[in-house]
């Protein structure tokens, strides 16, 4: 085998800083929150994962466009909307 020379300091120098800091919200989406506290949330880092009670377009319309203007995601999975902060993408390549 041949030394390659692997430098693992320098290799963790390379590595970007993840001070994630978000959490997994866990709420429903059912127009009785402001939508500025689910913006708020995101913002901040959360992740959202908000069960939708009603229709998604009509209660998703205070906050959706904001969140994508900004580099969020947000995906409707069975019956659940999931919202991401910008840098957090949903794969969903395995539905």
């Amino acid at each position: 085998m041949s030394d390659f020379g692997l430098d693992l300091t320098r290799a963790e120098e390379e590595l970007p800083d993840d001070d994630a800091t978000g959490d997994v919200v866990l709420g429903v989406l059912d127009g009785e929150t402001d939508p500025d506290e689910w913006i708020d949330a995101v913002r901040s880092g959360d992740v959202l994962v908000l069960d939708v009670a009603g229709d998604l377009n009509t209660l998703a319309a205070g906050f959706a466009r904001e969140i994508r203007a900004e580099g969020g995601s947000l995906t409707h999975f069975r019956g659940f909307l999931v919202v991401t902060p910008p840098g957090t993408e949903i794969d969903a390549d395995r539905l």
